[in-house]
């Protein structure tokens, strides 16, 4: 009786859905052009082998004994919190970003002092290990404690983690990665899928953590099946503009800690450099007295950062005003340029609008609402705002101002740096009981806001 043969399977780059046939158009997120052939390959049973266990019967979680295995510290405060307090040993963390932008220094900057305590084992497919070398001489990292390998074969790789038995394995990256077991080129959806379901394995076996560096595409997303950020632990995202020196590691996804949480560095002639205080650095080069400038204490997880929101408000002559957001969401700002016209009869309609949070940093909690609001309405009128005024609060459709989280630490970060006076939603004053000493104003509305802005 012949075998039959197995039947491809057909997924989606852009959301990991799976359908029985190729189709030019997702039917569940709407992508064109994004279902790929899967075609699941037969393994030689030597692959199977080492990962044979018994087969495992369910367990009462009541029985289930907790694992209070510590997490491993060393890689330096920044990485320590968007972790969420250290690495997980067991764990897998998927580290994207543009090229050039900076991974595989941060990587290595890490696993250096991860080195000092712990075995590691850094292997590069991109890389030659005299390119690593360079790398290394330029940060100043010694490598008596750091061995790498260039590679791209997975089952080499395997091979050398079973010999050298690491607690913390760098990949760089998961799309150079192929194996044997797949007759498809490495980077396509079939090698991704294979490569790191495979690493994962291996990293909860030997509860070893690993480090996945990944590609991103030119819309910014991890290149490769979807699927790939729900398998593994945590998806780090390392951002940054080409102008501008510093860096921002944003956590989306974590299982063993806050997926909000955010490190700065800096990068410089010698590698990245952590920024211990980043309002100060936002805030760096602002400009007293300048029209339509606000300050936002905005939050980040569970760090506090301030950050300049500038706009432009300008009589347009285009049919259709321009509406141009860097650092915020414009939607939003559609949305805000309407209530303020509703509720206080404010001309945007006939004005282009230029929207910056400066600096290149991303806001995206609507928290900021108030504060984007405040910058509009100074730069339509032309006025200076209290240079040492901060503001908060959402706006709601109403134009109410609607109450916000974490509202005393938002305003001792603000003091911290020399901030006198807020403005922040009513409905949050009585979170500020114990809070700084600034003189505090509350308002419920935008027309209440107009009326304190002076």
């Amino acid at each position: 009786m012949s075998k039959e043969k197995s039947k491809p399977l057909f997924f989606c780059d852009a959301c990991g859905a799976q359908t029985v046939r190729w189709e030019g158009r997702c039917t569940a997120c709407g992508a064109w052009n994004t279902i790929k052939e899967f075609r699941p390959a037969k393994l030689p049973g030597a692959v199977h082998a080492p990962h044979a266990s018994p087969v495992s019967m369910p367990t009462p979680l009541s029985e289930v004994r907790q694992d209070n295995a510590q997490r491993l510290l060393g890689a330096g405060a920044e990485l320590n919190r968007v972790l969420g307090g250290g690495l997980t040993p067991g764990s897998v963390i998927l580290v994207a970003g543009d090229p050039g932008i900076g991974k595989s220094t941060l990587l290595m900057e890490t696993l250096t002092g991860f080195s000092q305590t712990w075995p590691v084992l850094y292997v590069s497919g991109e890389e030659s290990l005299a390119q690593l070398k360079q790398r290394a001489d330029r940060l100043g990292v010694v490598g008596d404690r750091f061995p790498v390998m260039m590679e791209n074969r997975l089952e080499i790789v395997i091979q050398a983690v079973e010999t050298s038995a690491p607690d913390i394995l760098v990949v760089d990256s998961i799309q150079t990665m192929a194996s044997e077991a797949s007759p498809s080129a490495a980077g396509t959806v079939n090698q991704v899928r294979e490569c790191a379901g495979r690493l994962i394995h291996l990293a909860k076996t030997r509860n070893m953590a690993v480090f996945l560096v990944g590609h991103v595409t030119k819309d910014g997303q991890i290149a490769g099946p979807r699927v790939l950020e729900h398998m593994v632990d945590t998806v780090l995202y390392f951002e940054g503009e080409r102008g501008h020196d510093y860096r921002i590691l944003r956590a989306v996804k974590n299982r063993f800690g806050s997926a909000n949480e955010i490190g700065v560095y800096e990068m410089g002639p010698g590698g990245l450099k952590e920024v211990a205080n980043p309002s100060e650095l936002f805030l760096s080069e602002r400009i007293q007295g300048a029209t339509g400038s606000v300050v936002f204490p905005g939050m980040e997880g569970t760090r506090p950062v301030l950050v300049e929101i500038q706009s432009l408000v300008a009589p347009s002559v285009f049919p259709q005003p321009r509406r141009n957001t860097l650092g915020w969401d414009p939607n939003r700002l559609a949305m805000l340029t309407a209530v303020l016209e509703k509720r206080l009869g404010l001309g945007f309609y006939n004005h282009d609008i230029f929207l910056n949070v400066a600096g290149g940093f991303r806001v995206t909690e609507p928290a900021a609402d108030l504060a984007v609001a405040a910058s509009l309405f100074a730069s339509l009128k032309n006025l200076s705002l209290d240079p040492g005024m901060v503001v908060v609060g959402e706006v709601g459709l109403g134009g109410e101002v609607r109450a916000v989280s974490h509202v005393a630490t938002r305003l001792r970060e603000a003091a911290k740096l020399g901030f006198e006076r807020a403005l922040l939603p009513e409905k949050s004053m009585k979170h500020v009981i114990d809070g700084p000493k600034m003189h505090l104003g509350a308002v419920s509305s935008v027309e209440e806001m107009i009326r304190l802005l002076p």
